[in-house]
């Protein structure tokens, strides 16, 4: 259906890629896989047409519709939600417009036999074809499924969608583009702003859609479940696997361990002809080989072996002050905003050495709670911080509250004590700061995600014994969510995680607190379990309605 050949991109100097082809399928789901800056992001725009390649061509057949959803979206204002999510039909009421145009113009002429009256007949009949094939008679409904689905309430429909924050209007991006069935869906990053039932309802829709999907995520669960191949990007090469993520991971560390292998052979082989050189080139009698040899060495072939995988490095946050057994305890805690309540009446408590995550959809106070646990915001009820509790904080804003005057090296090396101060280098490599040019920007020269990363790194050199994250995984990739998660397995203090990323709650907590309806619920039991037990009390609530 689209076809990729000989694509090849270079910018100052740097070659991202170089000679990839590959085709994409009906039905394709792809997960374009890499680490950060190998190119992934770039490949998608390419494939959208918003960018040229320096070489090489993407060619799709004329009727093939594309739909792009790229990372950071610029909105329009000025419709209401609904208003603006309708606009994915926009495209037919201009066909059908066109139609009734060209029917007009064809009741008035009388050239039947003329060759423009004929091309005129040839146009409002591919146009009719095309537009009759495509059911939009319920297009309201069809609205109202996509918003509901992806965590609208119907109260938002007839607000503007400058109410909204950059994580909504995502949303509301992604249903126009779902509306539109289109031939073949890009997504770069979908999952970043939705919450654990939105995602699962995009999963289940691009599933069911029956279309060729190609995504860049880092939520391994949402990746596993809907792709059905893999195209590793790496090292301006690519490699495409026929299979889904967990799969492809065993079959490149097989390919890895082949590569090492071949490249162990050839440098041995590469020293044994050199050292053969060396001792015969003044050998009368051994010229010819010697001659022989260096010409062979002249047009080997060099193997390479792909980045090397780090997942060995561990990283450990240091060792936590003792607190008092309760870190947090509440009765009867909740916060309004005038009439509006978000939640009320949380009464829990929180043990020394919990790991907890709050979940929830958006808006319903997760973040809110978290706000009050930190005193940043004035609450209902009564909220206690056990004794000796020292809190290490990391929310979507903390990456704006850095000195941004500092290089990268700096900020860390400001907070790192002790033995760590030998492993900055190894830690900012494993937040993909790695490089010395990486290391020396400016803090205020960084994107929105490589603050992100910086304030999770300061986060691991301090020592505390209540940590609160706020989705800290919306910009970190599979390898250093598994550095971090890792990290956090191994914390001995106490700890609460806001996310919607179910692969990196997977084994990481044992209680969830859900909120919803204006209340927060516990949940004694890990990620999974919530989930399942969430499906039967739906089905419950569904029969009790």
């Amino acid at each position: 259906m689209i076809s990729v050949d000989g694509l090849a991109v270079e910018f100052g100097g740097t070659t991202l890629f170089s000679d990839i082809s590959f085709v994409i399928n009906e039905k394709d789901r792809i997960a374009l896989m890499g680490k950060n800056g190998a190119g992934k992001s770039t490949l998608l725009k390419i494939l959208a047409g918003v960018r040229q390649p320096t070489r090489g061509r993407v060619s799709a057949p004329k009727e093939c519709v594309v739909a792009y959803l790229p990372q950071h979206l610029m909105t329009e204002d000025g419709r209401t939600v609904f208003d603006e999510t309708a606009q994915a039909f926009a495209h037919l009421h201009r066909m059908e417009a066109r139609i009734d145009q060209l029917n007009k113009e064809l009741e008035t002429r009388t050239d039947y036999e003329s060759d423009s009256y004929m091309a005129l007949i040839e146009e409002v009949s591919t146009l009719s074809e095309k537009f009759y094939a495509i059911d939009a008679t319920n297009y309201a409904e069809d609205v109202e499924k996509a918003l509901l689905g992806l965590g609208f309430s119907r109260q938002d429909f007839g607000r503007p969608t400058s109410d909204f924050s950059g994580g909504w209007r995502m949303r509301i991006e992604l249903a126009k583009l779902l509306l539109q069935k289109p031939d073949v869906l890009l997504l770069d990053e979908p999952t970043n702003h939705l919450d654990i039932e939105s995602i699962q309802w995009l999963e289940e829709f691009l599933i069911q859609n029956g279309k060729a999907v190609v995504v860049i995520s880092h939520d391994r669960k949402f990746v596993d479940s809907i792709t059905t191949r893999t195209i590793e990007v790496t090292m301006g090469r690519i490699y495409d696997y026929k299979v889904n993520y967990s799969q492809y991971l065993l079959l490149r560390k097989e390919r890895r361990e082949q590569q090492q292998k071949a490249y162990d052979e050839q440098q041995k082989f590469i020293a044994e002809t050199k050292e053969f050189i060396e001792r015969f080139k003044g050998t009368y009698s051994k010229t010819l080989q010697v001659q022989s040899r260096v010409k062979m060495l002249d047009k080997l072939e060099l193997l390479e072996v792909d980045e090397e995988d780090t997942s060995a490095l561990r990283l450990k946050f240091p060792p936590s002050p003792r607190s008092g057994s309760y870190p947090v305890t509440m009765e009867g805690v909740g916060k309004r905003y005038g009439d509006h309540v978000v939640f009320q009446n949380a009464t829990l408590t929180i043990e020394r050495g919990d790991k907890v995550a709050f979940v929830g959809k958006n808006g319903e106070g997760k973040s809110t709670l978290v706000k009050c646990i930190m005193r940043e915001l004035e609450h209902d009820g009564t909220l206690t911080l056990g004794h000796n509790v020292q809190i290490g904080y990391f929310a979507q804003n903390q990456a704006s509250l850095m000195d941004e005057n500092l290089t990268v090296f700096q900020t860390i090396d400001d907070v790192a004590k002790g033995e760590i101060r030998n492993k900055i280098r190894d830690l900012l490599g494993a937040f993909m700061f790695g490089g010395p040019e990486e290391s020396m920007k400016k803090v205020k020269v960084l994107s929105g995600g490589e603050r992100t990363r910086l304030a999770m790194i300061k986060l691991l050199l301090e020592p505390v014994n209540l940590l609160i994250l706020d989705e800290p995984t919306n910009h970190l990739d599979m390898k250093t969510k598994d550095i971090l998660k890792q990290a956090l397995r191994d914390f001995d203090g106490t700890l609460i995680v806001v996310s919607h990323d179910r692969d990196f709650l997977d084994g990481l907590v044992s209680k969830v607190y859900e909120f919803g309806n204006q209340r927060v619920t516990e949940h004694l039991c890990g990620i999974y379990e919530f989930l399942e037990k969430k499906k039967m009390d739906s089905l419950q609530e569904l029969e009790k309605k």
